[in-house]
């Protein structure tokens, strides 16, 4: 069974993040992880039940943005961490296997002008796990026309594709495939995965100074419900991956993003 892991902030939204991961996992038949995280650090002997408190009263918060959203007999356990946000994800990964986390484009931040904040940003450039960026106000439903937007045909596993397989299975949905030829781009860059290939029902190659330039040149033309990018260490974001935050002026789109794990440093 997929293992879903939905981090929930102080975001007044926070339910309905969660209820369209509760959707994604009853059609998917996976199971949910709700992930709050405090940071205590008191010396010994000072403070001890502040983290005890803390745990509690972060396990009441999530209790109640379940209690908002419709079950559907989705499996649903909470899932507390003290320490470091992108520890913590990492640890709850280690220890239960997570398949996929499903998170809002801002978490703990409400400044309009981001489109990802601190705790999304966070999660998305410095953990490993595929993720899937849910808009606000979106309702789930089956993924039709997927755009995967590259700069490099170059995977080092075939299975980091394994959540772009899936959906696409599911739903059987059409990808279309854009190759964005950046400067600096090598004749390795050129060769398509196989793997990769195999998925496309159809092949756009463009040159653009980034790929995210690609992808807003052909989004219109190609009216995807899904876009599929990259995580990579100098990847889809590019420069952007210096800050936590990302401003919508920089990136935005108005539809699900699914994040893929690192493919090529």
């Amino acid at each position: 069974m997929l293992k879903i892991l939905v981090p929930i902030g102080i975001s007044p939204d926070a339910n309905e993040t969660l209820q369209y991961a509760v959707d994604f996992a009853s059609d998917f038949d996976a199971s949910i992880f709700v992930m709050d995280v405090y940071n205590v650090s008191a010396k010994a002997g000072s403070l001890s039940n502040v983290s005890e408190k803390l745990a509690k009263s972060g396990k009441e918060r999530i209790k109640g943005v379940i209690d908002q959203v419709d079950p559907k007999n989705v499996d649903i356990k909470i899932a507390t961490y003290n320490g470091d946000l992108v520890d913590g994800v990492n640890t709850i990964d280690k220890e239960l296997g997570i398949d996929m986390i499903i998170l809002a484009p801002r978490s703990n931040d409400i400044q309009e002008d981001l489109y990802l904040g601190n705790t999304s940003g966070k999660i998305i450039k410095r953990t490993d796990i595929p993720a899937l960026i849910v808009p606000k106000g979106t309702q789930y439903k089956p993924f039709k026309n997927i755009l995967t937007a590259f700069k490099s045909g170059v995977l080092k596993r075939k299975r980091i594709l394994e959540p772009l397989v899936m959906i696409k299975k599911k739903h059987n949905a059409k990808v279309n495939l854009l190759f964005v030829k950046t400067p600096g781009y090598t004749d390795e860059d050129l060769k398509i995965n196989t793997a990769l290939m195999d998925l496309c029902s159809k092949l756009t190659v463009t040159e653009n100074p980034t790929t995210y330039l690609g992808v807003m040149e052909h989004f219109q033309s190609k009216h995807p419900d899904l876009l599929c990018v990259f995580r990579r260490k100098r990847g889809f974001f590019i420069k952007l991956w210096e800050s936590n935050t990302i401003s919508k002026s920089e990136f935005s789109v108005p539809i699900p993003v699914l994040v893929l794990s690192v493919k090529k440093d």
